[in-house]
């Protein structure tokens, strides 16, 4: 109860407004799934680039055929 009334005005806002670190979490569990899945990597740079293509939003041009 103590932590609730000490809370109190940031639990009535995060109801107010509709905020939640729920996307932020997420982002976190999927980076750190990806980190597992890189460890055969060569170069951290490999890292970063699949990290940047999955959750960045980044749509590069694909070669034409």
């Amino acid at each position: 109860a103590k932590s609730i009334a000490r809370y109190r005005r940031e639990i009535l806002n995060a109801i107010e407004y509709d905020l939640s670190n729920a996307r932020v979490e997420a982002n976190n569990t999927h980076l750190r799934s990806l980190t597992k899945r890189s460890y055969g990597f060569h170069s951290p740079e490999a890292l970063i680039a699949m990290a940047t293509l999955t959750r960045g939003g980044a749509c590069p041009a694909l070669p034409q055929r």
